[in-house]
């Protein structure tokens, strides 16, 4: 094993004995040094006992028409000099050097992670990969310095390279578009190779840039799960790729563009992180490892994470009609509701009555807050609540005062039409003097306001992101943003940041550093909201899933849902609301405040613990949070049953929990033409019923009958 501290290696060609393991709770990485060799991959899966390994040399008979030296993949694979996988770096020097021997000057290791430092004399290249394993999620990134005299162009960098097992079966992965996010696909390995690739400038609606690669008969519950996400908010590549040894390759990285990265001597580029994780025991347990990763990594403060206060925003109800009066009595209506939070979207600053302008000119409106926001802020806070504000720092409208005195801020390319999105331009967060400027214009409305929270939109793609030189700024678009956040977060430590784009364009763990919440999606029709939430907590934490009870029918899709359908499909994640109450009929305003009731009491269980997914028999989708002796349980079914009863619902999860006493809370649905029930039921309603977890497991949970768009909500612990 190699010991803490910098191990220097020998000369190209020599071997060491052993190998270096990080192991977690369930799963291990076994790399093997090499002497001079970057090290080779050995195993990455779930945990195995590495000692007295014999040398992966011993394992490896000469093959046909190969070289003579043999080239197995290693953590830092090269390219043109006999590998012919994919390569971790892609550099040139004016198109020469674009070939990469890399030889081990140092391999240090800490605690549960390894520094492995690569110098390529030739080429004057250094390339520093780094593998940490905390739990069982492993966090990887490279970066590179130019040796030389003279500049290096970098094409592509890898945050990691991963080898993933001969018997993978299927990559599950996500797309969608704006009110259709989250949308799942299974495909079957590849026979060549499986690319996704973003050149957005933005995470996209596809969701964070992950996927799921599971083994023979993996699903839910059971078998093993590889996953692997990027920490980055802009343009990234995934890449699966077979290999002639019978197993894939597994790449990420941010997607460069022509000429983006181009290093002085002396100069040096980082990746974002890329992190991954294996689990045996199927989907969940890789899910529950990212979820663990998000919120070690959330910037809470030193007190931690407060209870998710519910919220009510202003947008769905009144778009840019804003008016003082009827704004305050929507604080009222909301707080008698028991709302905890209230934020106003756009529309609140000068001369915003459309998104053709204004945007970028932050000071509120005269003509619709006479005596600016301070009012109507102090009103809400009299009436117990919090006070939200939305803006979208990142963007400007052609027709404002900034566009007109700064418009070179914005990107584009000279010659090339200023391309608009939501009539908007996108301002170069590369340039110091906006970022201060931004900064100054938001730092004056948190200091003077009683804001506790921004939600933070970017509602547009990067068509072109250039610079004033014209050179492509993608990188730096992303590391400008974040610095930004960084510095208000640091200026305003208890300021509470919600990432929207368009709703779901930017959801990923490399915002998730600096964002409290994420806007899932502007679609809140509840049917379509059950598949996109799924799609959310694969990645992240239900606490950081921004889930409202909309309007009836909903504005994204025309369809209706009973109120108690919306509230239950809202209640996982942070509850919120995006109506006026005024426009509820009495029944449905009982309904709601109910279901608000409901979440502030099942909350802190609701947000803590794991989360597990499942899908039963007969169209129903399930979902469980907290601790197998300790659950929250929502089973929803969406369309009407093909059954003449309820089917029996298995729960893996609750396997060996002993006895659990079941209580059945409520079926959330519509309320006319009650459906038949059962005397179980009735005990569940009541004391609830004893059953044991291995029965539940097995043969099943018993369900009540259930119409269509309707969720039964159990709470099941120790009896």
């Amino acid at each position: 094993m190699v010991g803490a501290g910098a191990q220097r290696r020998g000369a190209a060609g020599g071997s060491d004995a052993g190998v270096i393991a990080l192991h977690g709770p369930s799963s291990s990485v076994v790399l093997e040094p090499r002497g001079g060799e970057p090290p080779a991959w050995r195993w990455w899966g779930p945990a195995v006992d590495a000692d007295g390994l014999p040398p992966l040399a011993d394992t490896r008979p000469a093959a046909s028409f190969s070289l003579d030296r043999d080239l197995p993949l290693t953590i830092v694979p090269g390219f043109g000099t006999g590998w012919f996988g994919p390569a971790a770096l892609r550099a040139h020097r004016a198109g020469r050097h674009f070939a990469q021997t890399f030889e081990t000057v140092a391999i240090e290791r800490q605690d549960n992670a390894v520094e492995v430092t690569l110098v390529d004399r030739a080429a004057r290249i250094t390339l520093v990969q780094r593998l940490a394993l905390t739990g069982d999620v492993l966090t990887l990134s490279a970066s590179v310095v130019n040796d030389g005299d003279d500049t290096l162009e970098i094409d592509w960098l890898a945050a990691g390279t991963l080898p993933l097992p001969a018997d993978c079966e299927t990559i599950r992965s996500f797309t969608g578009r704006h009110v259709a996010e989250f949308v799942p696909h299974a495909e079957p390995m590849p026979v060549h190779g499986w690319v996704r690739e973003n050149r957005r400038g933005l995470t996209g609606h596809a969701g964070p840039p992950g996927l799921f690669v599971a083994g023979s008969g993996a699903g839910w519950h059971a078998g093993r799960v590889h996953a692997a996400q990027l920490a980055w908010s802009g343009n990234h590549r995934l890449l699966v790729e077979r290999d002639d040894e019978g197993g894939w390759v597994l790449q990420m990285g941010e997607a460069l563009t022509p000429g983006e990265i181009r290093l002085a001597p002396g100069g040096s580029h980082a990746t974002p992180a890329m992190l991954a994780t294996c689990s045996n025991v199927g989907l969940n347990g890789a899910i529950q490892a990212f979820h663990a990763a998000a919120r070690a990594a959330a910037p809470w403060p030193v007190s931690g994470m407060r209870a998710r206060p519910v919220h009510i925003n202003s947008w769905e109800g009144f778009y840019f009609d804003h008016d003082e009066a009827a704004l305050k009595a929507l604080a009222d209506r909301s707080a008698a509701l028991g709302v905890e939070r209230f934020v106003l979207d756009d529309g609140w600053f000068t001369g915003r009555n459309d998104d053709t302008a204004a945007l970028g000119d932050w000071t509120p409106d005269a003509v619709k807050y006479p005596n600016g926001l301070r009012p109507l802020a102090d009103h809400v806070v009299a009436l117990g609540m919090e006070f939200g504000l939305w803006v979208e720092p990142e963007m400007v409208n052609p027709d404002s005062d900034l566009y007109r005195a700064h418009p070179d801020w914005a990107l584009h390319v000279d010659g090339l039409p200023r391309l608009t999105a939501r009539n908007q331009l996108v301002l170069d967060m590369g340039r110091a003097e906006v970022r201060d400027h931004l900064f100054d214009r938001i730092d004056a409305l948190l200091r003077t306001l009683p804001i506790a929270y921004l939600k933070w939109d970017h509602n547009r793609d990067l068509a072109p992101a250039a610079d004033a030189d014209g050179r492509a700024v993608y990188h730096a678009q992303i590391e400008g943003a974040y610095a930004l956040f960084d510095r208000l977060i640091a200026a305003h430590p208890d300021l509470e940041i919600e990432a929207c784009a368009g709703g779901g364009g930017r959801i990923d763990a490399g915002i998730a550093e600096r964002a409290h919440r994420f806007w899932t999606s502007d679609c809140i029709d509840a049917v379509s909201r059950v598949a996109m939430q799924r799609g959310f907590l694969h990645f992240m934490p239900p606490e950081t899933m921004g889930a409202h009870v909309g309007a009836s029918p909903a504005h994204s899709t025309g369809r209706s849902q009973s109120m108690a359908f919306r509230t239950a499909v809202a209640l996982p994640g942070h509850f919120g609301v995006e109506l006026d109450p005024a426009t509820m009929p009495a029944d449905d305003a009982a309904t709601l405040a109910a279901g608000i009731a409901r979440y502030k009491a099942l909350r802190d269980r609701l947000h803590s613990g794991r989360v597990w997914l499942g899908e039963g028999p007969d169209g129903l989708v399930w979902q469980a949070h907290g601790e197998p002796d300790d659950l929250i349980l929502l089973v929803t079914r969406v369309g009407p049953t093909a059954l003449r009863r309820p089917p029996m619902l298995a729960l893996p999860p609750v396997a060996g929990a002993g006895r659990l006493r079941v209580h059945l809370i409520d079926v959330a649905g519509e309320a006319d033409h009650p459906m038949p029930d059962a005397p179980l039921f009735a005990t569940m309603r009541a004391e609830g019923a004893v059953l044991d977890g291995d029965w539940l497991a097995q043969a099943g949970l018993p369900l009540p009958a259930m119409k269509a768009e309707s969720v039964a909500i159990f709470r099941l612990t120790a009896a």
